[in-house]
């Protein structure tokens, strides 16, 4: 549980890794800031400390012109980037709480990163890793013996076991089970989950957008599926053209999108991806080019519930008298995203 011992502690070290977890608002300063804040540091008893920037703001405090606590969320440290690829490039070895301590890695810190960013503990994160590199060998025809070997297990009932929590099955029905990867990525406007199946991207939100969560039992549910950490031959194109795109080197998409929806929500998709990169609509003009004027408040929905953020570009929709509207991953990164691509065109 976090004490405001804990939080107070981690604000003098600047503490990265409790980025997200807390705002500390100072009373005498009437602003507030990020664990990580370089300003200097108040004492303990003239400061309040909130879950969200909201809370704080709702409580009439402003947000820090040195940390900008409204706008950026925290980066993956390369600590953890080196652990994830590591696992990544062999699922099957096990990095214990004594490994990470000989790395100068301190447990409690690794283990907190995880469960704030991917909902789990490290140890939770690899045995996940290791099923779904399982789960791929036996959709290739690999046993299940082997299979459990090879995947770092000691014993093929240990294997079992783990398989049933979490496909509540036995291994030998994986060639009737799907299965959805996810893999968190760092961009310019902060932190994305990005979901593969086999057929294409089905998700690319931001790990801070509330509906996430509605938005993976969707996704679960559609396809039948279980979603785990690991890698997948889409994220790899994807990671390319996004990178391009926010280097100012590419205006469109070519990557595969699997993304599910009804007729109508498909149909106001595919509008988006015809604006041009630069150029934004109103609501009411892309209703007139889906071919049905009247249907504004249908299509605000239904951009809404794209789950495939920048690369189905619902940003570049705007209210008819040109203010900036809803958008899931806030409208500082609408803003940010339109006047990038203006800069860029």
């Amino acid at each position: 549980m976090l004490t405001d011992k804990i939080m107070y502690r981690a604000l003098l070290n600047k503490d990265a890794s409790f980025e997200g977890l807390f705002f500390v608002a100072v009373k005498t300063t009437g602003i507030f800031c990020r664990p990580t804040c370089t300003a200097r540091k108040p004492k303990m008893e003239n400061v309040v400390f909130y879950k969200t920037p909201g809370e704080a703001l709702t409580h009439g405090f402003r947000p820090c012109k040195v940390c900008s606590p409204l706008e950026m969320p925290a980066m993956t440290p390369d600590y953890i980037k080196k652990l994830i690829k590591e696992i990544n490039s062999e699922p099957s070895r096990k990095i214990k709480d004594y490994d990470l301590r000989m790395r100068g890695l301190e447990p409690n810190k690794i283990r907190r990163w995880f469960r704030k960013n991917h909902n789990m503990t490290f140890q939770s994160f690899q045995r996940m890793m290791r099923i779904n590199n399982a789960f791929n060998l036996m959709q290739s025809g690999e046993r299940v013996t082997g299979t459990a070997f090879e995947s770092g297990y000691e014993s093929v009932s240990g294997f079992n076991s783990s398989f049933r929590n979490i496909f509540n099955d036995t291994p030998t029905k994986s060639k009737t089970m799907n299965v959805i990867n996810i893999k968190r990525i760092d961009t310019p406007v902060g932190p994305m989950y990005v979901c593969a199946t086999t057929k294409g991207i089905c998700l690319f939100d931001f790990t801070d957008r509330r509906m996430l969560e509605t938005e993976f039992k969707e996704l679960k549910k559609y396809f039948n599926a279980v979603i785990l950490p690991g890698e997948n031959r889409h994220f790899i194109k994807l990671e390319k053209e996004i990178e391009e795109y926010f280097g100012g080197k590419r205006k469109t998409f070519t990557i595969p999108l699997d993304a599910p929806g009804t007729d109508f929500q498909k149909s106001v998709w595919e509008v988006l991806k015809t604006i041009p990169y630069g150029t934004t609509v109103s609501y009411k003009q892309q209703s007139v080019r889906l071919g049905n004027p009247s249907a504004v408040r249908a299509v605000a929905s239904a951009n809404g519930h794209n789950r495939v953020s920048i690369i189905i570009p619902c940003h570049r929709v705007i209210g008819e008298d040109g203010t900036l509207t809803g958008y899931g991953g806030g409208l500082w990164r609408k803003k940010w995203l339109l006047d990038f691509e203006k800069e860029n065109t």
